[in-house]
């Protein structure tokens, strides 16, 4: 990465769609060299993109592939620091039939891919990136969500569980991570218009109080700046992006 080492880099996961891909293009759009990773290979827009500089071919549900991915983007690097960390990659499992996945419904070895990729993901990256976000005094932002903080109507108990995990795991990262000059925070995002909402979400939309669903670049935005100076005071903290869905 000699020829962008004077560019701040991210690294973020689940940049295919949705939150993830609406948070590179922001990245991208304020100069900084990306590093990402999914089960597929590179998309379309890495290739056109002269500061996504490298996506590596991994599936992070498995813990192997999580901790190659950690190789390989230290290899990429090449001792070059990382200013953040994005840990936005999650799955939710859901039926045909779309039926809730509860406790007595849930298949067990689903509950572990779940948090396999919602919750040890995020642990192990965090902890493989921690000496080139150490050099960079840099940021990780944990995408959580307001289902790890109430019942969700449509949410899996095992996503909502994985995800109050996470909202702990950044408090406990907050604090170890502090000694290494990084701030470790989180975004929980309410519902947002991205492919996995369905129509059945509109009936949630009355009990937002801004009224409306939020966007993918809405998002974006609050982590791009969780990861700029004007935050650095800022650690161990959760920010909610419901329209005010939280309070109820």
């Amino acid at each position: 990465m000699t020829e962008t080492a004077s560019k701040k880099t991210v690294i973020l996961t689940g940049a295919s769609r949705g939150i993830g891909h609406a948070t590179v293009k922001r990245f991208s759009q304020e100069g900084w060299c990306i590093i990402t990773c999914s089960r597929d290979p590179v998309p379309e827009e890495c290739k056109r993109d002269p500061n996504w500089t490298h996506h590596i071919t991994v599936d992070l549900a498995h813990a192997d592939d999580a901790a190659k991915f950690v190789e390989q983007a230290l290899v990429v690097l090449d001792g070059q620091p990382v200013h953040a960390l994005v840990n936005n990659a999650a799955i939710s499992p859901k039926t045909p039939f779309k039926e809730r996945l509860g406790i007595l419904n849930g298949d067990v070895d689903a509950w572990r891919e779940v948090f396999e990729l919602n919750f040890f993901t995020p642990l192990t990256l965090a902890r493989g990136f921690a000496r080139p976000l150490h050099q960079g005094k840099g940021t990780v932002v944990n995408i959580t969500s307001i289902a790890g903080h109430a019942i969700h109507p449509f949410a899996s108990s095992a996503y909502s569980t994985s995800k109050a995990a996470l909202s702990a795991l950044t408090r406990e990262m907050a604090v170890e991570f502090a000694a290494l000059g990084v701030r470790v925070n989180a975004v929980a995002p309410g519902e947002i218009e991205t492919a996995m909402i369905g129509a059945e979400y509109e009936a949630l939309i009355p009990r937002i109080p801004m009224g409306r669903m939020g966007t993918p670049g809405e998002v974006a935005g609050v982590v791009f700046r969780l990861c700029g100076e004007d935050f650095g005071y800022v650690t161990g903290t959760e920010i909610f992006l419901t329209g005010g869905q939280h309070l109820f």
